[in-house]
């Protein structure tokens, strides 16, 4: 999933808290492999490992993917050479 950050920051900050939280839990879950933001901070990266559906589920009850200034721009299923 690629998230792209726009305007509306202190939106986006506020938001910061609930959605690292989740991350963290589902990193320790083993839902998300890995995440982070683009070196030029104009938006992150989220590799997943579950269907579509769930990654569906988690964009809609996270209140970051859903707040102003953040749109999600694509969610593309990835087949790994290596891990």
């Amino acid at each position: 999933m690629v998230a792209a950050r726009t305007s509306h920051a202190a939106t986006r900050v506020a938001a910061w808290p609930a959605h690292r939280a989740r991350l963290a839990e589902l990193h320790a879950a083993g839902t998300l492999v890995t995440a982070g933001p683009w070196a030029d901070d104009s938006g992150a990266l989220l590799v997943f490992d579950t269907d579509r559906s769930e990654v569906d589920g988690i964009l809609a009850d996270d209140p970051y993917y859903t707040a102003p200034g953040v749109a999600v721009v694509a969610v593309r299923e990835w087949r790994p050479l290596l891990s």
